[in-house]
């Protein structure tokens, strides 16, 4: 059984589009959307969309439906000059090679964002530089913990009790502009 699990998630999961637009999915015998879709692909869950009719493989066309509805939430990734660079390729005798182009250079750069993220994780996680940033927090916390006893006030800090006061001052302010106005009335 185990050997079955194995194969069955190496292999991509096949979604079935109709022709009312709906979209099935075989692995879990249910009807999904777009954004189910698209969590997948971030989870690196493997799929290919198929035409129920054709028997057709039309993933292209649903992936580039993803990021059109991305796009459109207002999650602007793709650059106005990039898009139209892009559509200026086409026909171009070029054209053959920029999905590879395109390929490699998402993978660098996926590629360089997880070294970016396990330096940071390395040099704040743990080792000298993390016990050095511990310390330097906790002397920061310690001087704006005394300067804040002492009563003084940082530019562009003020204490948390300062900020409390003046909110209180004002709703007392509100509250006696209301019952100026309620008193006119009356």
């Amino acid at each position: 059984m185990a050997k079955s699990k194995t194969a069955s998630e190496s292999e991509p999961v096949v979604i079935k589009k109709y022709a009312n637009r709906r979209l099935y999915n075989t692995e879990t015998s249910s009807y999904i959307t777009l954004d189910l879709l698209s969590q997948m692909t971030r989870e690196g869950r493997e799929f290919v969309v198929v035409d129920a009719k054709t028997g057709d493989d039309i993933t292209h066309n649903v992936l580039t439906q993803i990021i059109m509805e991305e796009e459109q939430r207002g999650t602007n990734m793709l650059p106005v000059n990039f898009l139209r660079q892009l559509i200026a390729m086409y026909g171009d005798s070029m054209q053959s090679m920029v999905p590879q182009y395109l390929e490699a250079s998402m993978d660098a750069f996926r590629k360089n964002q997880l070294q970016f993220q396990e330096a940071m994780q390395g040099a704040f996680g743990g080792g000298p530089l993390a016990e050095i940033a511990k310390r330097n927090m906790q002397m920061f916390e310690a001087a704006t913990s005394a300067l804040k006893v002492a009563g003084v006030k940082m530019p562009g800090m003020a204490p948390a009790e300062s900020a409390k006061d003046d909110e209180i001052a004002e709703l007392k302010a509100q509250l006696s502009a209301l019952n100026a106005k309620i008193d006119k009335l009356g």
